[in-house]
C-alpha cells in the first residue's frame, strides 16, 4: 500500500530524506573529526613545543629533560626560515603555482642522518660526513603535488642568501602528529654555518608538565613554550562550533522537509478516511486500523531514514577522505539517531491526520464517495 497511488511516498522520501541526508552527513563528519582530534592526536602529540632554543642552551636543556623519569621522549632539530625562490632555475610560483610550500617562508632544517621514524620513499640520504654541494630531502606528498622529481634543483633564500641544492631523496612527513615535521631538509654543511636556533618537542606525563615548564622558564627565559594540548583543545572547539553552525542549516532544511511531509499527510486524509470507513464496515476495530496507519508511517519513515543514512555516510566519507584527509569510520549512534528521527517524524505526522480519519462515521464517508 505504501507505493500505491495517493500515498505520497515519493514526496515524503524526498522531503524528509533531503533534510535527514544533510544531518546524517554532518553527524558523520563531526563525529570523525572529533575522533581524530580528541581521540587519536592526544595519544601521540607532545606535551610541549619549545622554540627559540639557542645552540649553547641545548646541552643544559637536554640534561634537564633526560634526567626526568616522567619524560618519555625528546625530539630536537635546528630551525631556520627560508623562502623557496626557484625550482630548476625558474621562479617557484611559475612551477608550483599557489601551492602552500612556496607561499611565504617555510621551516628549514639540516640533519646528518635521517631520524629513527623517517621513511625514505625514493632516492638516498647523504653520507654522515658529506660536505659537497648542498643536497635536499623533500617531503614526498608535497613533492608529488608540485611535480618535483629526483635531481631537480631548489633555490632557498635564507637570511638573504640563496642556497641552491639538488633533491636527492623524498621522505614521508606526517604533520598530523603535532610533532616536528619539515618539508625541506638539507645536509649539515649547507646550513650549519648560518645563525639559527633549535626547536624541540617533549613527551611527558601530564603531572610533570608544570614542573618542566617552571624549570625551563626560570633557567632559559628566552625559550617560548607552546602547550600542544591547549592548541588541540582550541582547534576542537572551533570545529565543534563549525559543525554546530552546519547542523543549524541542516535543521532548517529538515524543517522545510517536515512541512512538506505534513502537507503530504494532509493531502492523504481523504484516502485515509475512506479506507478507515471500509475497514470499519468490514468489522475492523479502531485499534487495528490505527495500528495499520502507524505501521505504514513507520515503514515509510524507516525507508526515508535508511536512504538518507546511505547518502549521509557516503557524503561523510567523501568529505573525510578527499577534503579533510582523515580516516573514516561510521559513527553508529548518530546513524541510528537519523533513522529513529525519520520514523518518529512520519509517525507523528501520520497520526496527527489519522485521528480525523478514525473518528469519521463510515456511513457519511461512504455516502460522500457515492
Amino acid at each position: 500500500a505504501i507505493g500505491g497511488p495517493g500515498e505520497g511516498a515519493t514526496a515524503v522520501v524526498l522531503a524528509l530524506g533531503l533534510g535527514l541526508s544533510v544531518l546524517a552527513a554532518v553527524g558523520q563528519i563531526d563525529g570523525n573529526l572529533r575522533r581524530a582530534i580528541s581521540g587519536n592526536l592526544p595519544d601521540v602529540a607532545p606535551s610541549y613545543f619549545f622554540v627559540d632554543i639557542q645552540k649553547d642552551q641545548m646541552p643544559g636543556y637536554t640534561a634537564r629533560l633526560e634526567g626526568d623519569p616522567a619524560v618519555s621522549r625528546i625530539e630536537s632539530a635546528p630551525m631556520l626560515r627560508g623562502v623557496i625562490t626557484q625550482i630548476n632555475g625558474r621562479p617557484a610560483r611559475d612551477v608550483a603555482g599557489d601551492h602552500w610550500v612556496v607561499r611565504g617562508d617555510r621551516g628549514v632544517t639540516y640533519a646528518a642522518q635521517p631520524g629513527e621514524d623517517t621513511r625514505i620513499t625514493a632516492g638516498e640520504w647523504w653520507a654522515q660526513d658529506y660536505s659537497g654541494d648542498p643536497q635536499i630531502s623533500f617531503a614526498a606528498e608535497e613533492a608529488e603535488e608540485i611535480g618535483l622529481e629526483l635531481g631537480d634543483t631548489l633555490s632557498v633564500n635564507i637570511l638573504g642568501r640563496d642556497i641552491t641544492g639538488t633533491i636527492t631523496s623524498f621522505r614521508e612527513v606526517d604533520f598530523s602528529t603535532a610533532g616536528i615535521g619539515f618539508v625541506l631538509t638539507m645536509n649539515p654543511a649547507a646550513l650549519s654555518g648560518a645563525p639559527h636556533s633549535f626547536i624541540s618537542t617533549v613527551y611527558a606525563e601530564p603531572e610533570a608538565e608544570a614542573a618542566i615548564l617552571r624549570d625551563l622558564a626560570s633557567e632559559y627565559p628566552n625559550i617560548t613554550a607552546i602547550r600542544v594540548r591547549d592548541a588541540i583543545d582550541r582547534v576542537a572547539a572551533v570545529l565543534a562550533g563549525l559543525a554546530s553552525a552546519i547542523s543549524f542549516g541542516a535543521l532548517a532544511t529538515l524543517a522545510t522537509g517536515f512541512m512538506v511531509l505534513i502537507g503530504a499527510a494532509a493531502a492523504g486524509t481523504g484516502a485515509r478516511s475512506y479506507e478507515a470507513a471500509l475497514l470499519k464496515t468490514m468489522g475492523a476495530s479502531r485499534r487495528a486500523i490505527a495500528t495499520s496507519f502507524v505501521l505504514r508511517a513507520a515503514l515509510l519513515g524507516l525507508f526515508a531514514g535508511a536512504v538518507a543514512l546511505l547518502a549521509g555516510i557516503t557524503g561523510g566519507w567523501a568529505v573525510s577522505h578527499f577534503v579533510m584527509e582523515t580516516d573514516f569510520a561510521v559513527v553508529w549512534p548518530n546513524a541510528l539517531l537519523i533513522i529513529a528521527g525519520g520514523v518518529l517524524a512520519t509517525v507523528l505526522a501520520g497520526l496527527g491526520f489519522a485521528l480525523k480519519a478514525l473518528n469519521a462515521r463510515p456511513a457519511d464517508m461512504l455516502r460522500a464517495q457515492e
